[in-house]
Parts: C-alpha cells; sequence; structure tokens
C-alpha cells in the first residue's frame, strides 16, 4: 500500500518567503479588511494574506532556537536567496531584483561580507566591475536553513489528516503561480479590484 507523503515540503517552504514585506500591512487586529473581487472573486484574499504571515511567522519561529541565523533581517536573508538563484551579481541586479534603492543593498552586501557570509569578485565580463556572491559558509548555512524548514513544516504535516495534506498538495502549484506575480509586479491593485469590509 502507498504511503501519502503530503505535499512537496521543498515546493512549498519557499512560497512564505516573500511573504514577509507584507505582513505589517497585512495583520494589524481590526483594522481594514479587505476582500477581492472581479479576477479574484471567490477568493478570501484577507483569510489567504492572514494563513500565509501566520504560516511564515510561525515557521521561522519555531526554528530560531536551531538556527541561530533565522534572527537575520529578511532583507539580508533575501538577498542571500537571490544570489543562490542567480550569482555573481552586480549591486544594480540585485537592486532590481529586489526592487530596493542602490544603497540599501550595498549597505546589506557589506553586512553579510562582514559576516562572511557573501564575497566580492571581479565580473568575468567586465573586469572593471565588481560582483558579489554566495561564501562556501553563505551557501552552507543555506542548506542548512532549507533542510531545518523542511523538518518543521514535515513534523507539522504529519499531524493533518491524510485528505488535509492532499488539499495542501494540489494547492501547491497555483500559490506558486501567485507567488510569481506578486515577484513580477504582475498583480497590482489597478488590476485587482478590493472592496473594504467592516472588522
Amino acid at each position: 500500500m502507498a504511503i501519502d507523503q503530503g505535499p512537496d515540503v521543498a515546493a512549498v517552504t519557499p512560497l512564505l518567503e516573500r511573504a514577509e514585506d507584507a505582513e505589517d500591512g497585512a495583520e494589524t487586529g481590526d483594522r481594514r479588511r479587505r476582500a477581492g473581487q472581479g479576477a479574484g472573486a471567490g477568493i478570501d484574499a484577507h483569510g489567504l494574506t492572514e494563513v500565509v504571515t501566520r504560516l511564515r511567522r510561525a515557521l521561522r519561529a519555531s526554528i530560531r532556537t536551531e538556527i541561530a541565523w533565522e534572527s537575520l533581517p529578511m532583507a539580508q536573508v533575501e538577498l542571500m536567496q537571490s544570489l543562490a538563484d542567480q550569482s555573481p551579481a552586480r549591486i544594480t541586479a540585485l537592486a532590481e531584483r529586489l526592487h530596493l534603492a542602490n544603497s540599501t543593498v550595498s549597505g546589506l552586501v557589506s553586512q553579510l561580507i562582514n559576516g562572511g557570509l557573501i564575497e566580492r569578485g571581479t565580473d568575468p565580463e567586465d573586469r572593471r566591475a565588481a560582483v558579489v556572491e554566495l561564501s562556501s559558509t553563505g551557501r552552507a548555512t543555506l542548506r542548512e536553513w532549507e533542510a531545518a524548514h523542511e523538518r518543521r513544516i514535515l513534523s507539522a504535516l504529519a499531524q493533518l489528516g491524510v485528505e488535509q495534506r492532499r488539499a495542501i498538495d494540489l494547492a501547491v502549484p497555483a500559490l506558486a503561480e501567485l507567488a510569481w506575480l506578486l515577484a513580477e509586479g504582475s498583480a497590482t491593485l489597478s488590476s485587482v479590484p478590493v472592496r473594504e469590509v467592516q472588522g
């Protein structure tokens, strides 16, 4: 008899990483609650935002005792993840990917270089230009971080019923597409109207 392995944890974990930028505006007690209309009709946008926010915070909090790196500012974490996806990279390219000012990225880079997590080099296509990439320590730290997240998610999933795990598994592709739209800036307030609901 085949055993239900549940959702692809490696696919679920990255979906939570981009949620933190929206957390402060999404979870404010009894403030405004929003639900999607138009293209988002039938979807509880407020509920989805709350769940993603709670998942992300719970996941980070649960592994802080295991990995001190989880206490790093999320901006530094995202920069390292961007370098893991594509490196070496120039400061300007990182700033564009992360939607941050060049000066902000330069500050983050300096902090991570001082921490030994990334290192500076020379662009092979233009020896006059500087680039940065993950150091061996940075890569090892990222791998450890990903493994810790997967262990926590698997532990929690094991406590759910088969149908609940299957529902999460089926939702992963759609959540991945949603994450891509948000990352690319394709999901805008002008294209997806919202209405305010009294809380």
